[in-house]
Parts: C-alpha cells; structure tokens; sequence
C-alpha cells in the first residue's frame, strides 16, 4: 500500500487511458471474434517518449518482435492493438501482417510508420485476416477520440471478464500530471516479465532513458508479482508513452521523479491486481505476503512458490483454511530457513506459531479464506527480507474455459 505521504499527492481520477492530455483512443468491430469491439488504437497527439516491457517466452509473436525493436529508438504516435488472434507462430507472413498494420495506421493517421507500435493477443497460429483488419485500423483512426478509452478498453478482452483501467494524479510545479492505462489479461498469467497486454500514457515530460528506467522498477513491483496459472504467454507486453503535454516542468532525477515513480507504482499496481482478480474462473483475489527472509529474493521466491501452488489455490477455491499446504509449498521453495521460526497467518487468523499449529478460532480462519480477497501472511522471523505475489483461487471453470479455448 502506498505510504500516507504518497496517499496525500495522488489521487484517483476518471477516464482511463486518455486521461492524460493529448492522448484519444477507439475501438472498433472488425470481425475478429464471436461479438463485441476487437480492435484498439490509443493515439497521441504529439510525439511521444516510449518504454516497453516483453514477455521472455522464447516464442514471441510478430509484433512483440517488431514493438520490441522499435521502443526507445525513435518518437511514437500510436499503438494498434487487435484481439482475437495472437500473429503468433506464424511465420514470414505474420511478420508482414505486423508490419502491414503498423502501416495501414499511419496512413490513417497520417504519421511516420515507425512510430505506430504493434500488439496482439488471441488464438496462436493462426493468420491475421488482413482484409478484416486494415478496414478495422481505418474506421478506428476515424473514431479516434478522447472519450474512446472505454471502446479500447473492451476492444482488447479475450478470456477477461470486464474492462481493467486506471488514471493517477499529481501535482507538479503546481499543474496536474496524469498517469493512467488499460490491460486486459486473465488466463496464462505468470510471473515473467510483462504477462499479459498492458498500455500505459502519461502526458509528463520524461527523457526515454529514464522512461524506460521507472516503467522496469513499477513492473518489477506489480506485474511481475502476480501468477493465476505459471503460463506466460507468446505476446505479452506493457508499454508506456510519455507525450509531455502537461503544463509542467521536465521529470528528471532531480525534479519529480519521485512523484512520478509513485504514480506510475500506484497505476501498475492497481492493473496487476486486477488482472488476477479477473483470473479465469477465480472467485477470490489471494494476497501471498512473505517476511523475515533473508532476502527480499527468497521472500520473493517463496512468495511465488505458495502462490503457483496448485493445492493451495484449490484449498481456497473451497474457502478450506489447509494453513499444512502453505507451509508445505513454502518448505519446497528452494530457500533455507528455519521452521521452528516461523509464524502463519489467514486473514487476521494466527494458525501456526514457532513452526506447529497454535490455538485458535477455526470459524474465523474459514471465514478469513472465503472472502473474495484473502490475505496469507507467512513470517520466517530470521531476516528483513519481504515480498508480496497477487495469485488467485483455482477453480472448475479454470478447467472448463481452457479445455474449450482452441489454440
């Protein structure tokens, strides 16, 4: 949770990804899934600073190939964004469909090609259907307006259960500056770099060096804490523009990169909960909170290890306070501690003390995992490391959706 100092210089705001001065968005239909809109395009009305995050999965899609490559050389004006369809493994022809929309948007938009990035997500392997695609790029580019982050937003779903976006407001130099963005994201979620699509704008003035610098830390701390399967996809990214239209000074090391930074932790935060809280099938939203490692890199890890564990996301997915699948999990981690030490937490529920079951109230401890947001605090007692993992329960219909997604 932010600190009451940060709490007091930001604060919520509407209006999603176009909150920020300068930036429109659309979505469009173009027939690339059953219903609803399937195409995005977030556009700023002046040159933007661009930083990126990729997924690490070996098998990257064209345009995580061709965004790649692009952030951070050269100025960007868009990014296009279709759902329904990865561009996955699909060869020298996906890499020209990538290439062919980046294209077909900047004639739209009348800007240079290479400052239009790329992103899918959908069914793997399959190819673009071009034809669908270019008159969807164009009706967008003609929707383009302040008010379409709520199309963009819907346009980008998959296997999501509802919309994910967020703006963030501070002050500097005595002007507002805002940080917001969008996501969508609910199944082969894992912590491994970007997992999942995630486009962020901010109308500050930042250098693309340092850009790049503070997105890599608020992705550190947010997005690559959550897991709902250990699956991380073919074409997941998070990128974040920066067209400096706000009415205040440069962000620099020394001029309000700590506001900033806080901005932008609270708004990638806020986007990876609730991707896990959207996680197919889940019923609750599991807050794993480590402490008392040695390092903040073994909290982290056991962190991770309790949260991909498939027995204890199925014990909550029954409201069963099974306290012996956490502390099992924990001890397969691969960290070193002593058991003796540690205590365990369910909610507000101290179930295990010094390493062995404690008295306690074991109504309070099924009502404490049956909420929909569950807090797990496990303490080891031997050190100051601490580190927190957003997960979420396992259920049937994880099962169900999976089986009938065809790839």
């Amino acid at each position: 949770m932010p600190t009451s100092k940060r709490r007091h210089i930001l604060r919520e705001v509407s209006g999603g990804a176009t909150a920020p001065c300068g930036f429109e968005a659309a979505g469009v239909r173009c027939g690339l899934k059953d219903k609803g809109p399937d195409l995005a395009l977030i556009y700023s009305v002046s040159r933007a600073a661009a930083a990126g995050v990729f997924t690490r999965n070996v098998f990257q899609a064209a345009p995580v190939l061709i965004t790649k490559e692009r952030v951070g050389r050269e100025p960007v004006r868009a990014v296009v964004v279709n759902s329904g369809n990865a561009n996955a493994c699909t060869g020298a022809r996906g890499h020209r469909d990538a290439l062919r929309m980046a294209e077909v948007a900047a004639e739209a938009l009348r800007v240079p090609p290479r400052s239009v990035l790329v992103a899918s997500t959908g069914v793997i392997g399959e190819p673009l259907p071009m034809r669908k695609v270019v008159s969807g790029i164009r009706r967008a580019a003609e929707a383009l307006g302040p008010e379409g982050g709520k199309e963009a937003e819907r346009a980008i779903l998959t296997t999501d259960t509802r919309p994910k976006s967020v703006a963030v407001e501070f002050s500097l130099d005595g002007r507002p500056v805002r940080v917001a963005g969008m996501a969508k994201g609910s199944g082969m979620i894992a912590p491994s770099m970007a997992t999942m699509l995630a486009f962020l704008t901010t109308d500050a003035h930042v250098a693309p060096a340092l850009l790049q610098s503070c997105l890599v830390k608020a992705v550190e701390k947010s997005f690559h804490r959550i897991t709902v399967d250990g699956d991380t996809s073919t074409n997941d990214m998070v990128l974040l523009l920066a067209n400096g239209q706000a009415e205040a000074g440069k962000v620099t090391s020394r001029h309000g990169l700590v506001r900033f930074q806080a901005a932008l932790d609270r708004a990638c935060t806020y986007l990876a909960r609730e991707v896990v809280r959207d996680g197919e099938g889940a019923s609750r939203l599991i807050e794993i909170r480590v402490r008392g490692a040695d390092s903040e890199q073994d909290a982290l890890q056991i962190a991770r290890t309790i949260a991909g564990s498939p027995l204890v996301k199925t014990a909550m997915a029954g409201g069963d306070p099974n306290w012996g699948r956490v502390l099992a999990a924990a001890g397969r981690s691969g960290v070193e501690f002593q058991p003796d030490l540690v205590e365990l937490r369910l909610g507000g529920v101290r179930v295990v003390r010094e390493g062995a079951v404690c008295s306690h109230d074991k109504k309070a401890a099924r009502r404490a995992v049956a909420e929909g947001e569950v807090a797990v605090t496990l303490d080891l007692n031997g050190g100051e490391g601490a580190a927190v993992v957003w997960t979420c329960d396992l259920t049937a219909e994880y099962v169900r959706i999976n089986a009938e997604y065809h790839t």
